[in-house]
């Protein structure tokens, strides 16, 4: 059965990059999101349920069970597609992402949901300026950092704000469903996120009886600050 890596916002396929040259196996596939670094499908809203539906249906073409990972929105959305759809995942694991009514959302993410600020945002998004932020704020490597920010597209910008709109109460309606999540689970978290606390990463991993919650050395970007690990421990879960 394949891998399948989930990135987050804003992100595309190459968060995993590091995490995937550590990798022994290779049967592992890292997806872009619609409109995050490709493109969306015709009609689609990047809402969260249609990023669900969109992962649910992909997954159903895979035609077995797959090891599932998610890093930030990718570990909300694959964490409410183990508990909607069990049958297609054999195992799963999440990094950096609060499913929990008890979470409030981050600044950026409050500016995203305001339509006049995040509409200010997006038309006058500075990649170098964001690509500092993302070093000062949260330790992500000032290579990684301006790569990242660089891929930050229109269309991303106007899926991000879409997606962040269709979130306001994600925790409150997705967390009491985590239940249902039966695969064997991993949760990574960077311990030093400022915008996702580690005790979020706790609460997560409590609700979904995780067999293991690795707690990092890292701010909130795991699979950039802290791959070699990433992947020793993603290899250990499936492993298991």
């Amino acid at each position: 059965m394949p891998a399948v890596l989930i990135h987050g916002v804003p992100d595309t396929h190459h968060v995993w990059d590091g995490v995937r040259r550590h990798l022994t196996r290779s049967d592992v596939a890292a997806w872009d999101l619609p409109g995050f670094g490709a493109p969306r499908p015709q009609g689609f809203g990047p809402t969260k349920e249609e990023y669900v539906a969109w992962l649910i249906e992909r997954l159903e073409e895979v035609g077995e069970p797959v090891d599932l990972v998610g890093h930030d929105w990718g570990c909300m959305l694959t964490a409410r597609v183990a508990s909607l759809r069990p049958d297609l995942v054999r195992t799963w694991a999440g990094s950096n992402a609060p499913i929990s009514a008890e979470y409030v959302w981050h600044p950026l993410a409050k500016l995203w949901q305001d339509p006049v600020e995040g509409d200010r945002w997006a038309k006058q998004y500075d990649a170098a300026a964001f690509a500092k932020d993302l070093t000062d704020n949260l330790q992500v490597p000032a290579e990684l950092a301006k790569e990242t920010a660089g891929r930050v597209d229109g269309t991303m910008r106007d899926s991000i704000l879409k997606l962040y709109r269709s979130a306001l109460t994600v925790g409150a309606e997705w967390e009491p469903e985590l239940a249902n999540l039966s695969a064997p689970s991993l949760v990574f978290w960077g311990a030093l996120d400022p915008v996702c606390p580690i005790e979020f990463g706790e609460k997560l991993a409590a609700s979904v009886l995780a067999s293991r919650l690795l707690k990092l050395d890292s701010s909130h970007w795991t699979p950039l600050q802290k791959p070699a690990e990433v992947a020793a421990a993603l290899e250990a879960h499936w492993n298991a």
